[in-house]
């Protein structure tokens, strides 16, 4: 009997990493998660991956065979297939993952910016289907931005076109692993919201339903179902976290000149807690030559398909390309 082929795709975050098996139809067959142990040397958090991948491949059964291996990283650079200064994981600064992840499994590995392969996956099975000008900001740990010009990735020299988590939102602001201050991702982020309620005045938290959570228990989640029962510190914290993020979008928009926006990413689950005010605050500082040219709106593939089939995408076309230049 004739062994499907898949590939694999892992979403290496600054939090979770998330990986599946994904055939040539683009159907997710298997899915595994696991904690970013950044405190772990990263070789033996790689090899650690790389067995919960064997296994996952295992669970699908004999019939299956692995051709190859895409990985998305914060400040992933495809050209050089390292994961490069990446301000949300404690690792080398020039961490030469695809080299470490060849040498265990032996086959062609790629690595991709993971907002890119967000990206290409919107446009493949996403809300951006059929668009050839958007931006997908993934707001997870940090904040992401894959951007597609003209029905192509925006790369850059080298492969990190898109960095709108860096762009400085507040002058003197907030210090961002990055080690500058003020970087768009400091607020505009799960992080950053939980920021944004930390910093608020001891009165403000008194009579929320998130006073009695501190730095340790307090997550984007927890704020968002407090907003959800009309809490007014979640409200104010989404309202400030979509001023400045509409702001950085109505900048973004300026150079671009994209059709639609994209949110996904963990605060995008929040839904229209934050995409009512990102809209609004987005279109009241937007130059006006580009009022009613561009949507935003959020990611309708779930967290966990859309990095992984946009992943997926990239080193089947990778593979493809190796088998024209081969034959």
């Amino acid at each position: 009997m004739k062994q499907e082929e898949i590939v694999a795709g892992i979403d290496l975050g600054g939090t979770l990493t998330k990986f599946g098996l994904v055939n040539r139809s683009g159907d997710l067959l298997a899915f595994g998660i696991i904690p970013t142990e950044k405190n772990l040397h990263y070789d033996d958090f790689l090899k650690k991956l790389a067995g919960e991948i064997e296994q996952l491949i295992h669970s699908l059964g004999e019939n299956y065979i692995l051709l190859g291996i895409s990985i998305g990283a914060p400040t992933g650079s495809q050209f050089e297939g390292t994961i490069d200064n990446a301000s949300n994981l404690k690792w080398p600064k020039k961490l030469p993952v695809a080299d470490i992840l060849k040498t265990i499994f032996n086959l062609p590995v790629i690595v991709v910016n993971d907002a890119n392969a967000a990206a290409i996956g919107e446009m493949l099975f996403g809300v951006a289907r059929g668009k050839k000008n958007f931006m997908v900001v993934t707001l997870g740990t940090g904040l992401g931005c894959g951007v597609v010009i003209d029905g192509k990735l925006l790369l850059g020299t080298k492969g990190h076109a898109g960095e709108l988590g860096h762009i400085r939102a507040i002058e003197n602001g907030r210090l961002c692993g990055c080690g500058r201050f003020g970087c768009l991702e400091t607020y505009a982020s799960a992080t950053g919201i939980v920021r944004t309620v930390l910093d608020m005045a001891p009165g403000k938290m008194s009579g929320s339903l998130l006073g009695r959570f501190d730095e340790n228990s307090l997550t984007a989640k927890k704020i968002t179902e407090a907003a959800l029962q009309g809490d007014k510190v979640a409200l104010e914290a989404f309202d400030f976290t979509g001023k400045v993020l509409g702001i950085a979008l109505a900048d973004a928009i300026a150079l671009l000149n994209p059709e639609l926006v994209v949110l996904t990413g963990g605060l995008a689950k929040s839904g229209d807690l934050l995409l009512k005010p990102t809209t609004s605050y987005l279109n009241k500082n937007l130059l006006s030559i580009y009022h009613e040219t561009v949507e935003v709106k959020l990611s309708e593939i779930s967290n966990k398909k859309a990095a992984i089939l946009g992943l997926a995408a990239t080193i089947w076309l990778q593979l493809e390309e190796l088998n024209r230049v081969t034959v």
